[in-house]
């Protein structure tokens, strides 16, 4: 059985993930941003092999959390799930390293964490359908020139971690990298109106961590019950850009 990462395993989605993967006999490493939020997952799922610490919005945070995995050797598999989604907030809301949230959050962090941790078997990026209306402007990450607008900010994370997805993929034909849209999941984002319950969101990232199926043994593909498919024309050029633009912002390459 096989050792996995989930970011963001504290409750919704990301604890779902984890106590399926659980179930099912693998060896699981949770994740919280910060020590209170540790122990609600611990004692939600204390099967797991082990929790890290770390806030996704913090470079500093976040490049300790990588450094932290080297501990556990090549995990088998690195599920991003964690993120954040402020739709309605009225401004935009940077963060100690002076960068938008929801980016930095939803994309920087999960570009910095593979860029820094051991090269695992699998990536699965959680993307979104919502990624049809991101606009990836990524020459006014901090939305200082243009109005902020919190749908099109958490849309484009999504699109951009789709793009990272796939170029990852393109630099490491060794490692599955895919990412997934869970689609409109009663969760605290998602709302109480949603179709789909989390613990039937999980299945699909589940099965692209640690499937056997043909359909899991694929990489830099998109997976989603919804008819909106990325234009690979649009979105690879995209991926290769915002390689260097997170490598820019962090100090930090993806190693080739």
């Amino acid at each position: 059985m096989g050792s996995i990462l989930v970011t963001g395993s504290v409750d919704g989605i990301g604890r779902w993930t984890a106590a399926q993967l659980l179930a099912r006999g693998h060896r699981v490493v949770l994740h919280a941003r910060n020590e209170e939020r540790a122990a609600v997952a611990k004692a939600a799922l204390p099967a797991a092999e082990a929790i890290v610490v770390g806030d996704l919005a913090s470079i500093e945070e976040t490049t300790a959390l990588a450094r932290s995995l080297s501990g556990f050797g090549r995990l088998d598999a690195v599920v991003h799930n964690a993120g954040i989604a402020r739709l309605d907030a009225p401004a935009r809301e940077l963060t100690r390293d002076g960068l938008e949230s929801t980016f930095q959050v939803n994309v920087l962090a999960p570009y910095l964490l593979t860029a820094l941790s051991p090269r695992p078997g699998r990536l699965v990026f959680v993307s979104s359908a919502m990624a049809a209306d991101g606009v990836p402007d990524l020459t006014d990450l901090r939305y200082d020139a243009r109005p902020w607008n919190g749908v099109e900010a958490y849309s484009t994370s999504k699109l951009l971690d789709l793009a990272l997805a796939f170029a990852v993929a393109r630099r490491w034909p060794d490692v599955l990298s895919n990412a997934v849209d869970p689609g409109w999941v009663r969760t605290r984002m998602g709302g109480d109106a949603a179709p789909t319950s989390p613990d039937d969101a999980a299945r699909a990232q589940v099965r692209l961590a640690v499937g056997t199926e043909p359909d899991a043994l694929v990489s830099g593909d998109y997976v989603s019950d919804r008819d909106w498919r990325p234009e690979r024309g649009r979105i690879d050029p995209v991926g290769d850009e915002l390689l260097v633009r997170c490598a820019e912002l962090t100090g930090v390459g993806l190693p080739g």
